[in-house]
């Protein structure tokens, strides 16, 4: 029968045995025991006849037959012929192989006992070879383990090239060891073509065979695995222990929260007129993570042309690619909103938004203020009114695509704006278009630093109109310094001058013992204490009435009328006008004025503060004053809110004002008559007068303190004049302010009066206020004897 190869005791397919129990391998050595052949014989004493340890077994538990040396005859698979070992003595035993499963035959059936290995060979071995050939088999291998006693095939060391097969207990020869391996450390290497010491049996360590596929497959197979572990482990991780938190980062990069502007209230006069509105507008925004670098300069070349920006502002806005939304523009008007959507840029979008808008331009701008960019109120009752008017923004949170479109099944909450409440003032258009005309006028013809005018009701307080110069436009307030974006009716202190005097004249009247007629002896100047005081004209000593005093604004004869009433009494009157508190109009940067107690007067205090020096106001406190006479004694706090206004038109009106009385209508009525006579050719101020209509009135011409020497030459004057009209059935009431007229006169009388009357009369005729045709009093200014 076919005996398997690897399965009996014969040699391996594809190689025949030589005279020294190898394969041949070539012509050479064949026959020749100390050729090559033999350096290879298996003569050791573990009977493996291979290289090194055992060969691995083939599938199956076979050992692999050894590959064929011979180059003239093929091994392995394509091996399929006899093969037959022929000892050098005898025949020890034969195998067939052909592919077939064959069965060993026992050894002891024709083979040979082993000869001693004192037995000379053909030619004489080496001393070393024959050394170790009488040793028995059992000798221990380099490890130090003995070899195993059966099963294995055993050579005689005198090259006698007889060979002894003996079966091991699995009936197969064992596998050949690879090469090199069980070597002890220092011992000689056998020789070719001799015969060296024989080595001992040696244990398979697994080396790995690099040229076995299978082994190399499956180590390749480990490593895929390996790595898919990685892979499958990290979707694991993804998709079930950490989803959520991946989910969370996904939704915020699509989850863009818009903010839903509110309808910003309108401002109104009271007559709905605007002077503040809110328009349809654009907002131009950019995400920097998905603008491609090299079109940043393309999209800052037409952005910032297109909406008025700074080119380095843009750029830098858009190069910031770890922001995803940041503003480049507000207020953008909707058909350049179209123009930049048109463009196409990738990471450049608008949003709806509302625009503030002032249709008249500068009038009454100190008082309106304006929106800054960000759309809070910067100035005036924008910023003062600010949450009134702002209502509440709303929110929407929409999922978008990267290249910024809404996608329409994603996340999408809402949150519905709250419209602003619109404010409606008391002012009147006309009549503030009238008075912001007049003093632009007269502040250029004077050269004035500035310049105001204040119209009020005094019987309600309210105030008509409000201007001032030099203004500016809040369409485009950034154009203007920004020393002019606040109202100085309300920011601006000056020392009152002689406008002033009404306030001592009043406390003297009412508290003092002192009527229109009493006469007062009043030279050009008086000493007190340690200061001298002088009126503003040099004349001679006159003998006046206290009415005459009053109409020719004597500093003497004030002085000599205020001493019939104490400091203390003063004080009070002068604080229940209102000096040295706010008016409470809710205008940002009001000044309360200065007015100290009189615990911290000097001694010459009290006469300066009764002709309107030592104290300062606020041209707004100035008017109330007057109003306050003109009102019959009763002082009605200015308003200037009329009241607000809902999204459908509901009109809430504000709260009444407080009033409250300061003087007596008696004395109301006498400081009336006598302030006629300041309007008559012999007052200081004939230019107020109106034609067909009592007008009363008092000029004012009070120094400014010069900051560099806190003294008052060299400081300039402010001029002013406040009156009433018609005297007898006061109706309206006018202020007006020249700060440091610089062209011509600086009397209040010549600058300030003409704007009094030119606003005044056109206030009588647009409020359809007629002349009363009454005859004005006779105003004594001179006293008998």
């Amino acid at each position: 029968m076919t005996q398997r190869p690897g399965r009996g005791t014969g040699p391996s397919p594809g190689r025949k045995r030589g005279p020294q129990g190898r394969g041949t391998r070539g012509s050479a050595g064949r026959d020749d025991k100390n050729g090559p052949g033999a350096a290879r014989a298996s003569g050791r004493p573990d009977g493996t006849g291979g290289r090194g340890g055992p060969r691995r077994p083939a599938r199956g538990g076979t050992t692999p037959p050894p590959r064929s040396s011979d180059p003239a005859k093929p091994s392995g698979k394509g091996g399929s012929g006899k093969t037959t070992g022929k000892p050098a003595s005898g025949r020890s035993g034969t195998a067939k192989t052909n592919g077939t499963k064959s069965t060993p035959k026992p050894a002891s059936s024709k083979a040979a006992p082993a000869k001693p290995a004192s037995k000379p060979a053909s030619k004489p071995a080496s001393k070393p070879a024959s050394k170790p050939a009488s040793k028995p088999a059992s000798s221990k291998t380099a490890s130090g383990k003995a070899a195993p006693k059966s099963g294995t095939a055993k050579k005689g060391a005198g090259g006698t090239g007889k060979r002894t097969v003996v079966a091991t207990p699995q009936g197969r020869p064992p596998a050949k060891p690879p090469k090199g391996a069980g070597k002890a450390p220092g011992r000689p290497r056998r020789r070719r073509g001799g015969a060296g010491p024989p080595r001992g049996p040696q244990r398979h360590r697994g080396v790995f065979d690099r040229r076995d596929p299978l082994k190399r497959l499956n180590i390749g197979l480990l490593a895929v695995a390996f790595v898919l572990s990685l892979f499958a482990g990290r979707l694991v991780q993804l998709q079930t222990i950490d989803d959520d938190r991946y989910a969370e980062l996904a939704l915020r990069q699509r989850v863009k929260e818009i903010e839903l502007p509110a309808l910003r209230g309108e401002i109104t006069d009271a007559k709905g007129n605007p002077f503040a509105m809110t328009v349809e507008a654009r907002s131009v925004f950019a995400d920097p993570s998905i603008i491609e670098p090299g079109k940043r300069q393309e999209i800052v070349n037409a952005l910032a042309p297109t909406l008025g920006l700074d080119p380095a502002t843009v750029m830098k806005a858009v190069s910031k690619p770890d922001t995803q939304f940041v503003y480049l523009a507000h207020g953008v008007r909707p058909e350049k909103a179209r123009m930049v959507n048109d463009w196409g840029f990738a990471g450049i979008g608008t949003l709806p938004e509302y625009r503030r808008e002032y249709p008249n331009g500068s009038l009454a701008a100190s008082v309106i203020g304006f929106v800054n960019d960000s759309g809070k109120g910067a100035a005036g009752l924008e910023a003062a009114m600010n949450d009134v008017l702002a209502g509440r923004d709303g929110r929407q949170r929409v999922e978008l695509s990267l290249e910024g479109q809404h996608i329409p099944m994603g996340t999408d909450q809402k949150q519905a704006p709250v419209p602003g409440r619109g404010v409606r003032l008391t002012l009147l258009q006309d009549l503030q278009y009238k008075a912001q005309q007049a003093i632009t006028e007269q502040v250029k013809a004077s050269n004035a630093e500035s310049g105001s005018v204040i119209v009020m009701d005094p019987r309600t307080g309210k105030i008509l109109a409000m201007a001032s110069a030099p203004g500016y436009d809040p369409n485009h307030y950034a154009e203007s310094d920004s020393s002019v974006w606040g109202s100085p009716i309300v920011q601006d202190a000056f020392e009152p001058g002689s406008t002033g005097k009404v306030a001592t004249a009043a406390a003297v009247l009412e508290h003092g013992g002192v009527a229109p007629h009493t006469p007062f002896v009043v030279p050009y100047q008086v000493s007190r204490y340690d200061r001298v005081f002088h009126d503003s004209h040099p004349h001679p000593t006159e003998k006046l009435t206290f009415a005459g005093v009053l109409a020719q604004s004597s500093n003497v004869g004030t002085i000599l009328a205020s001493e019939q009433i104490t400091e203390e009494r003063l004080y009070k009157t002068l604080r229940e006008f209102g000096f040295g508190e706010k008016t409470g109009l809710n205008l940002p940067g009001e000044t309360a004025g200065s007015l100290r107690p009189p615990g911290k007067w000097s001694g010459v205090d009290r006469y300066t503060i009764a002709f309107g020096q030592g104290l300062s106001v606020n041209a707004l406190q100035m008017a109330s004053v007057y109003a306050t006479i003109a009102n019959g004694g009763v002082r009605v706090e200015p308003n200037l809110v009329a009241g607000t206004v809902d999204e459908d038109d509901e009109f809430d009106p504000a709260a009444e004002p407080e009033s409250s009385r300061v003087i007596s209508t008696r004395t109301a009525r006498q400081i009336s008559d006598m302030l006629e006579g300041v309007t008559t050719e012999e007052g200081t101020a004939p230019k107020a007068q109106i034609e067909g209509y009592r007008v009363a009135g008092k000029t004012g011409t009070a120094e400014k303190i010069n900051p560099e020497t806190g003294g008052y030459r060299g400081g300039g004057y402010v001029a002013s004049f406040a009156g009433f009209a018609p005297a007898d059935d006061p109706r309206l009431v006018v202020q007006v302010v020249l700060d440091n007229p610089r062209r011509g006169s600086h009397y209040g009388g010549d600058v300030a009066a003409p704007v009094f009357r030119e606003v005044m009369g056109f206030a009588l005729q647009t409020q359809k206020i007629p002349p009363t045709g009454s005859e004005p009093p006779k105003i004594q200014i001179r006293a008998r004897g």
